[in-house]
């Protein structure tokens, strides 16, 4: 099952397993089963720790596997192979049932362990998701700490009839004690949130215990990573909040053009930029929303849960999100057809992107090659990516662009997409699309809502900035997709976070001169 590179790698890996670690088969005569047995038996050969059982269980499903110590209940559990993507999440669960510690800090751990009450856990995921290793690793965790959580992650294509019964259209998606618990990307915080209901009044009044900070900076994504570094560097005092470390280059599938990375995907990238930061002298508050800013000689953020952080500077970086085409039937069916990313669960189906540029071409390339039939509607009289893209959307023989067309309509069944409708520009005609899944990718809207009627914005809801990043009020800088500043790309993000915190740092020693000029002229009266 494991080539001997992937086998040289994970018994390197396994020499840090500091105690026995049971394997417990649930496998039939059929074909599916192969695999796992011989990754099972693959993966036993690399330790002396590690040991394999077949056992039967009328309620398992199969082909799938335990993972826990002899003896003992085990809270982990793969329906299916976990390769692809998640084969680190197979790795983590095997390091950290051997012992090996979890990058989770004390304070969530107890957290975790004190969670009252019962809890099984089941997520489908696929193996070419990108997004769903961080939920599977985040309740993996979970089920280790905490006896009374189990989690069994189930890979959607070898289980398809799960898959339709319960209408799963996006992966990850996770089920808590048989109901819907969430969809999407998610950590061990987020999930503990939902949980521990009274977890975010805790740490709201934690939160309120803060320093004034020297810079603070409201959002997680390259921008703001990019300044918290620059920051920490000057040596500030510098904080970082935001709801989800990493902000939208987490949905981003491939990234080739960072400059001296060739080639990495938006979760490892995203990691990167999280673990550099806090090589650094950074109180990264995440989990936390921004919901308005009050300026002045000392600024404050004001947090959903109530909590208020105060800085001498702040750099806004909170990016932006997919832009909505807003025709009926598009937040009926989100979820249930209707998507921004585009995933794993359409195998075989038909299904539309809906944009002409470089993310919608790129998506209906990777799509191209798992469902029966792609068509691309584009708003414009051409496709507006890059002639490389266009040439290998073009070279697809199931893929259909149509340009000059506006869509009017996505319509359902009630439970799921079944249709799409657009209006050709050029001739008003209507036509109908039947098809199972609809991937929107026309562009971005910042996450400015919040701040309207205080900082300048533009007629699109941009943070309006100077060469210097600087907003109109003064010890306010923005920077990223957030702002006015063109060409939303990640490599300009971390340039612009960079000036920024360069900007912010300069405003403070100038104001500790002006201050100090002040204080001097107050003693001399």
């Amino acid at each position: 099952m494991l080539d001997a590179s992937l086998k040289n790698q994970l018994k390197a890996y396994l020499e840090k397993v500091t105690r026995p670690i049971e394997l417990v088969a649930f496998l039939d005569d059929g074909d599916k089963s192969r695999e796992p047995k011989s990754l099972l038996d693959d993966i036993a050969s690399l330790s002396a720790q590690i040991s394999v059982v077949e056992k039967e269980d009328a309620g398992a499903r199969r082909p799938s596997f335990a993972i826990g110590q002899p003896g003992k209940p085990a809270g982990i559990r793969f329906a299916g192979i976990p390769m692809g993507h998640e084969f680190t999440s197979l790795v983590l669960a095997l390091l950290q049932t051997g012992g090996h510690p979890m990058k989770l800090d004390d304070a969530t751990i107890e957290q975790i362990r004190s969670l009252d009450g019962d809890f099984e856990f089941e997520t489908y995921f696929s193996l070419s998701c990108q997004n769903c290793p961080e939920v599977v690793q985040a309740l993996n965790m979970m089920a280790l700490i905490n006896p009374r959580i189990k989690h069994v992650a189930i890979d959607g294509a070898l289980f398809q009839d799960e898959v339709e019964a319960r209408e799963v259209m996006a992966v990850p998606t996770t089920f808590l004690n048989g109901a819907s618990f969430g969809s999407g990307r998610s950590g061990v915080k987020e999930i503990l949130a939902k949980l521990d209901t009274g977890s975010a009044e805790r740490a709201a009044k934690e939160l309120e215990k803060k320093p004034v900070f020297d810079v603070l900076i409201v959002g997680g994504g390259p921008a703001g990573a990019a300044a918290a570094i620059y920051s920490a560097r000057k040596g500030i005092s510098t904080g970082v909040v935001a709801e989800h470390f990493g902000g939208q280059v987490l949905d981003t599938m491939a990234i080739e053009n960072f400059v001296s990375v060739q080639e990495t995907e938006g979760p490892k990238f995203s990691t990167a930029l999280e673990q550099h930061v806090k090589s650094y002298e950074v109180d990264v508050m995440d989990v936390q929303r921004a919901e308005k800013l009050v300026p002045g000689r000392v600024n404050e953020i004001h947090l959903a849960s109530g909590a208020v952080l105060k800085a001498k500077t702040v750099i806004l970086s909170t990016g932006a999100r997919w832009r909505e085409i807003n025709v009926p039937g598009e937040r009926e069916y989100r979820g249930r057809g209707v998507a921004y990313c585009p995933g794993p669960l359409f195998k075989g189906k038909r299904v539309a992107v809906v944009g002409g540029g470089n993310s919608g071409v790129e998506a209906a390339i990777d799509l191209a090659g798992i469902v029966s039939t792609v068509t691309l509607i584009e708003f414009g009289n051409e496709l507006r990516a890059d002639a490389v893209l266009q040439k290998k959307l073009k070279s697809l023989p199931n893929v259909t662009i149509v340009t000059s067309a506006q869509t009017t309509e996505i319509s359902g069944d009630g439970k799921k997409v079944n249709g799409l409708t657009y209006t050709h520009r050029a001739t008003s005609a209507s036509h109908h699309v039947e098809l199972e899944g609809v991937f929107v990718q026309i562009g971005l809207v910042p996450n400015t809502e919040w701040l309207k009627g205080t900082v300048e914005l533009s007629k699109h809801g941009e943070i309006v900035v100077d060469a210097k990043g600087a907003t109109s009020l003064p010890g306010v800088f923005a920077a990223g997709d957030v702002t006015t500043v063109p060409y939303k790309q990640i490599v300009i993000a971390v340039g612009e976070g960079a000036k920024a915190s360069l900007s912010a740092f300069d405003h403070l020693i100038r104001a500790s001169v002006e201050d100090e000029a002040v204080v001097e002229e107050e003693v001399t009266a």
